[in-house]
């Protein structure tokens, strides 16, 4: 086994994983210190780096044609800008205290130590594939990274007939349902849940169970899959509940995700009650100061309950990059933490939400009330204009918000945004209803549909004040 360890007198930054944390991890850094004083290698086990994976619903569903739109910046790109990136190379070890990380070139097998001076673990997340006969059979399929997205659009065109089932019902399994319906296959989606879009409230995942089904979709609610049955062939038939079965030429895995972390377990760095590492301020592994860590694979600090929580999404994990990169690169940068804003959409309904949901509120010893309106999201008698509700959960007493969630058509999703910018300045509902938002017909009500919901807030805060 060879050994990686000239440096010529430079400091080397060692970066696992070549996807949004990472790679914005190592830009950064380059952009902070130059060739003669840091050395950065990236070690990626696939053959992309810096890609959307959110874009690979609007991929397989062909909104987006090709699958290269998808990725921001190629090996070759990051080459070139000083960071030397090794595709298909996967690190199998981290020896913390040699320094080094073990990696393994997955063509070939030959194996590698490469020494550091920092380190940083950008090892994402895995999809969730639970435990059950069947799973892997030919035809069964997660969708993480591009390589997945192009195994699952090679396996819908050998598809022997035109039927998907969809396991899981939040964000991906919502997308992939859509993509799957746009490719003209029946759709079935089994859900363990009351509804679909566990990140919403039932009664607000409700309007988008029925979205779904207007699409086309056949939803299976309170249901979980136990079995994944096979033909003579070994390919997929059909999957099955306690008490049904349902055909399926393709099964596509929307349960979610967790952090990978195996690496980082093996190694004996710090992981919280999801699994995440656990990293300060500074994006550092916590207690240990040559280490960092941030995309799918940390937990981070939700600003509203106070409490660590697993939230993979892409804004986030370029984010860390930033901080990363600037702190490794000899700068200072700091990550507060989220509060947990996220959207999404079922053909033309808007989904979004961000802060806490009532059972998160409830998790974090909090009293509260909630408020759902109906308003529109222009002026209603302005052409287009289409309905829009919105539910917000104010603390008892305070009166601080706590959370928004926000279903509609055109310009729903993203007047989400202005709960978030208050939930991070901890307004309050009422401190809310002053906002000097933009009115015109064509865009808003007089009352925007966010504002009307913090007035009734703010009124049912005040009834429930002793």
């Amino acid at each position: 086994m060879s050994v990686d360890g000239g440096r010529d007198g430079r400091r080397r930054l060692v970066v696992i994983g070549g996807d949004a944390a990472g790679m914005s991890a190592a830009s950064q850094a380059r952009r902070m210190s130059g060739p003669e004083e840091l050395e950065i290698v990236a070690f990626e086990r696939g053959r992309f780096t810096s890609y959307s994976a959110c874009g690979i619903p609007y991929w397989v569903g062909g909104d987006v044609p090709e699958r290269d739109q998808l990725v921001a910046r190629t090996p070759a790109e990051h080459r070139a800008r000083g960071i030397d990136v090794r595709t298909r190379t996967e690190v199998v070890e981290i020896d913390v205290a040699g320094q080094r990380v073990r990696a393994r070139d997955v063509d070939s097998g030959a194996e590698s130590w490469t020494s550091y001076d920092g380190l940083v673990i950008g090892t994402g997340a895995r999809p969730v594939r639970p435990d059950m006969p069947g799973v892997d059979a030919p035809g069964v399929h997660g969708v993480q990274t591009l390589d997945d997205g192009e195994a699952l659009l090679d396996s819908l065109e050998r598809a022997p007939g035109r039927r998907a089932v969809v396991v899981g019902a939040g964000y991906i399994g919502v997308e992939m349902a859509e993509a799957l319906i746009n490719r003209g296959f029946e759709v079935t989606v089994v859900n363990r849940g009351r509804e679909p879009m566990s990140t919403l409230d039932p009664d607000m995942g409700r309007m988008v169970h029925g979205a779904m089904e207007g699409l086309g979709i056949t939803m299976v609610n309170d249901a979980e899959v136990t079995r994944v049955l096979t033909g003579e062939d070994g390919r997929i038939r059909a999957v099955a509940t306690e008490g049904a079965e349902y055909p399926a030429d393709v099964v596509v895995l929307g349960i979610g995700v967790r952090p990978e972390t195996s690496l980082a377990r093996a190694a004996g760095l710090p992981v919280g009650a999801h699994g995440g590492l656990l990293t300060d301020l500074a994006m550092r592994v916590r207690g240990h100061g040559n280490i960092w860590a941030g995309g799918d694979c940390v937990e981070v600090l939700n600003l509203v309950s106070g409490q660590e929580q697993y939230v993979p999404l892409g804004t986030h994990a370029n984010k860390h990059g930033q901080v990363i990169g600037t702190n490794a690169g000899g700068g200072y940068a700091t990550f507060p933490g989220v509060v947990g804003t996220a959207v999404s959409k079922v053909c033309d309904l808007e989904i979004a939400r961000t802060g806490l949901r009532e059972k998160d509120a409830h998790r974090a010893g909090l009293r509260f009330e909630t408020v759902t309106i109906e308003s529109t999201s222009r002026a209603g008698y302005y052409p287009g204009a289409s309905p829009m509700t919105v539910k917000m959960l104010a603390e008892r007493g305070t009166g601080r918000l706590l959370g928004v969630q926000i279903v509609g058509r055109e310009g729903a999703a993203k007047r989400v945004d202005i709960a978030a910018v208050a939930l991070t300045a901890r307004m309050t509902v009422q401190q809310m209803t002053s906002l000097d938002l933009g009115y015109a017909p064509p865009f808003s009500p007089v009352w925007d549909p966010v504002l009307v919901a913090a007035r009734k807030a703010t009124a049912k805060v005040r009834a429930g004040r002793p």
